[in-house]
C-alpha cells in the first residue's frame, strides 16, 4: 500500500490523507505549477493559509489538475493576527473566495497569538481564541468547513477551547521533527483524540547535512528527506513536507519503508527537546 492511499481519522469521523503537501513560502504565481504537479503525482492533500497569501493560486492548481474536488483534503488557516470573531468570519470568507473549491476541507487557527506576539507577548489571547473559535463553529455547522483545529497551539491554549467551545480541536499543526520532537504536546494530543500535523519534518532543509540521520538512511538506501518523513509517519503525527521541484516533491512520497526500533531510537536520541 502506498503513503498516497493512506488515512488519519479525525475526531468527527473524517479522514485525512497521511502525507500532505504544504504551500508555506510557495509564492502564488508559483503555487498552481506546484500544487498541479503534486496531484498529478498522487498527493490528495494540499496544505496553505491564508497567511501564505497563495490560496488562490494552490485554487488555480487543484483546477488545472483535473483532479475531482472530493478527491482532495484541502487545509487552510485563520491568520494569526485575526483575533475576534469579525476578523475570522473576515478570513475564512476571503479563504473561501480565493480557494474557489466550494468548502473548505479543514480549518485552523494559525496560531494562538499574532506572531509578533509569538515569543515575548505576555497576552494569551484566551478569549480572542474563543471568539475566533465561535466563528470557525458557524462555518462548520453551515458545511463551509468539513473541521476545525489548531496550530502553534500549547496545551493550556487547547484546554481553553476544550473547556468553554462545544467542539474540540480536530488537529493541532504543529513544528515536529527529528531533533524537535515535542514529545510532551504530541502525547497530549494524542490522548485526546488530536491529530498531530508536522510542519518543517526536514526543518525547512536544516536536516538534510545531518550525519546521524544520513547514517541511517543510508542503511536503507533512501535519502535524509525520506527518512525524517517516515520518522514522522512512524510517531503516528501526519508531515507536511514542502517543494517547488517536481523531483523532490515525487521522492517525499516514496516513504513506504519501515525504520526498526533500534534506528528510531537513534533517530530518537538526536531530540534536543
Amino acid at each position: 500500500m502506498s503513503i498516497l492511499t493512506e488515512y488519519f481519522e479525525l475526531g468527527n469521523g473524517n479522514k485525512i490523507p497521511k502525507l500532505g503537501f504544504g504551500t508555506w513560502q510557495t509564492p502564488n504565481e508559483v503555487a498552481p505549477v506546484a500544487v498541479e504537479a503534486a496531484l498529478k503525482i498522487g498527493y490528495t492533500h494540499i496544505d496553505t493559509a491564508h497567511a501564505y497569501e497563495n490560496e488562490a493560486g494552490v485554487g488555480q492548481g487543484l483546477k488545472a489538475s483535473g483532479v475531482p474536488r472530493d478527491k482532495v483534503f484541502i487545509t487552510t488557516k485563520v491568520r494569526a493576527e485575526f483575533k475576534s470573531y469579525d476578523r475570522a468570519k473576515q478570513s475564512i470568507a476571503e479563504s473561501l473566495a480565493a480557494l474557489d473549491a466550494g468548502y473548505i476541507d479543514l480549518l485552523l487557527i494559525h496560531a494562538p497569538k499574532p506572531w509578533a506576539e509569538m515569543e515575548s507577548g505576555t497576552n494569551r489571547y484566551f478569549d480572542e481564541n474563543v471568539a475566533v473559535w465561535q466563528a470557525m463553529e458557524e462555518a462548520y455547522q453551515r458545511g463551509d468547513v468539513r473541521a476545525i483545529g489548531v496550530s502553534n497551539f500549547q496545551v493550556d491554549d487547547i484546554e481553553n477551547l476544550t473547556s468553554r467551545c462545544e467542539i474540540a480541536p480536530a488537529a493541532n499543526q504543529i513544528e515536529v521533527n527529528i531533533g524537535y520532537p515535542e514529545a510532551d504536546l504530541v502525547a497530549y494530543c494524542q490522548q485526546h483524540g488530536i491529530l498531530v500535523e508536522a510542519y518543517s519534518p526536514i526543518a525547512t532543509g536544516a536536516l538534510l547535512g545531518d550525519p546521524g540521520i544520513k547514517a541511517v538512511a543510508d542503511k536503507y538506501g533512501k535519502s535524509v528527506a525520506q527518512v525524517c518523513i517516515r520518522w514522522v509517519l512512524q510517531k503516528d503525527c501526519l508531515p507536511l513536507p514542502k517543494s517547488v521541484h517536481e523531483e523532490y516533491i515525487r521522492q517525499n512520497t516514496e516513504v513506504d519503508f519501515e525504520i526498526s526500533a533500534d534506528d528510531m531510537a537513534v533517530l530518537d536520541g538526536l531530540g534536543s527537546k
